[in-house]
């Protein structure tokens, strides 16, 4: 027994710290939770490329994509998140027929994501990345890339049965945005870039019949009524330079038709770490 936790009678005693006598849902104790965060991984870059926007596209929108991750992987530590596509909405559409929970909702469309991200590994593979399935991209991540010369994971969160409950509806809240959001945070990655086949924010999406405007910027006070899908995660905000959508001067290379050879990833990059 360890005699700094028992008393002369063995009866056992506080652990001494801060909060061993404080409600952890006290706002006062949380708000004095504040402090720095260390950066586990600082040089790390998240690619999430959209299901829908992307893979659902094809040979045409894939290859060149990849072959500019390659290109770059020697330049910059990168780890590739991949989105669930079309495959996914045919599961919500089976799945609420027959009334099924958002948690296995959930757990069916990381399903569909995770069919994607080993595609995308597959091609990769050739170029030292590893797949990493969920929970090992958390648990595995250091190693790999150590050992590799970058990984792929499937983009949906792995909340699964424990998906957080929708406001509206049963639809899973939570996409393969969020989940490379997620994987950027926890590490403290350099910088998280969202691939899609659109220039930016949109007020509405651009394949509806009403009107669409390109957003200046966007940020967590006040987000457009209406996001393009999958086109960025409402937590992600554009730096505050004083500039326009900072997207704007790759639209040479990457816009609605997705041939995406000489989109400039390397750039892209470079900008989100200043």
């Amino acid at each position: 027994m360890n005699s700094d936790r028992f008393d002369g009678r063995g009866e056992a005693q506080h652990v001494v710290s801060r909060l061993m006598r404080e409600s952890l849902v006290d706002k006062r104790v949380i708000a004095g939770t504040e402090a720095p965060v260390r950066a586990i991984l600082p040089q790390l870059n998240v690619i999430q490329i959209g299901g829908l926007s992307i893979i659902d596209r094809g040979k045409e929108a894939v290859m060149p994509l990849l072959d500019e991750i390659v290109a770059n992987q020697d330049r910059h530590t990168q780890v590739v998140g991949v989105g669930p596509g079309v495959r996914a909405r045919h599961i919500f559409a089976v799945g609420l027929d027959l009334g099924l929970p958002t948690g296995a909702l959930a757990t069916l469309a990381a399903k569909s994501s995770a069919q994607n991200a080993y595609m995308v590994a597959c091609l990769l593979a050739d170029s030292g990345f590893v797949y990493l399935e969920a929970p090992f991209i958390v648990q595995l991540l250091p190693a790999m890339l150590a050992a590799a010369r970058g990984a792929v994971f499937n983009g949906i969160p792995p909340y699964d049965l424990w998906e957080h409950p929708p406001e509206l509806g049963k639809i899973p809240p939570h996409g393969s945005d969020a989940g490379s959001y997620l994987i950027g945070e926890v590490f403290g990655a350099r910088s998280i870039i969202l691939l899609k086949d659109v220039d930016g924010l949109y007020t509405a999406r651009t394949d509806r019949p009403q009107p669409a405007d390109l957003a200046d910027r966007a940020g967590g006070a006040e987000p457009p009524d209406a996001c393009q899908a999958g086109a960025q995660h409402p937590h992600h905000q554009w730096p505050d330079t004083g500039q326009s959508d900072p997207r704007a001067q790759r639209r040479a290379g990457w816009n609605a038709d997705p041939r995406l050879s000489g989109s400039p990833l390397d750039n892209e990059i470079e900008r989100g770490a200043k």
